[in-house]
């Protein structure tokens, strides 16, 4: 077990960030829970080693919009990490598909050439799911073991460090949007991606010109969608 806990590590600049803000002592908890989970050999999701993929794709020094999942795909194989994301041979959920849709619906162009999102990552895009783990087969399974206290300590550092664009997409994501300075910040409201969901205000939002705007406006460089 020892092994594992090494493995799940929160990147050294992160860390350096919220002790900065003297926060981040939330990450035992749920990280305490996961190895709990392994240890009665359930079957977790992401792997172990993948938990904090979006802080290692997306570091908190190039950190420029927080967009908001809600669990990882439960789903074996599909989530690695970053939220609404799969692998480059996984079909395209229809959440992702959504969202792909209204990119080019609302910019013209959709520079991501499949499923895998690393493409955003590397350009200061924090896939952020509020929960960071899910047991196999298990919708919302984690919801309640200490994530949501973790995510909300990075939206405060992220909102100390101001000019972040944050996209709240669905009820759940907005749970976050008291933590965030929106004098010196931009969020962007509406419903989340799901085919369930989608028509009511996210299809039209046009999230990801007036977040490229807004990078303009403050100097930013913009995102290839």
């Amino acid at each position: 077990m020892t092994k594992i806990k090494y493995q799940a590590s929160l990147p050294i600049d992160w860390t350096i960030a919220l002790k900065k803000e003297s926060l981040g002592n939330s990450l035992d908890t749920p990280l305490n829970n996961v190895i709990k989970e392994l240890e009665r050999n359930k079957e977790i999701t992401p792997d172990i080693d993948s938990i904090f993929k979006a802080f290692e794709l997306c570091s908190y020094k190039s950190t420029k919009v927080v967009i908001f999942g809600q669990d990882p795909y439960f789903q074996k194989g599909y989530a690695n990490g970053l939220a609404f994301s799969v692998d480059p041979d996984k079909k395209i959920p229809s959440s992702l598909n959504n969202i792909f849709n209204e990119i080019k619906s609302d910019t013209g162009n959709l520079f991501a050439l499949n499923g895998y999102l690393k493409c955003w990552a590397d350009q200061g895009v924090l896939l952020l799911n509020s929960s960071l783990t899910v047991e196999e087969g298990f919708p919302g399974s984690h919801s309640k073991i200490g994530w949501n206290d973790f995510i909300t300590d990075i939206v405060k550092v992220l909102s100390f460090k101001e000019n972040i664009v944050f996209m709240l997409w669905g009820n759940h994501a907005k749970i976050f949007e008291q933590f965030i300075n929106e004098d010196k910040n931009l969020i962007l409201r509406s419903s989340h991606p799901s085919p369930l969901s989608a028509y009511r205000s996210f299809f039209g939002n046009k999230h990801f010109s007036k977040c490229n705007s807004y990078l303009t406006s403050k100097n930013i460089k913009q995102i290839n969608w």
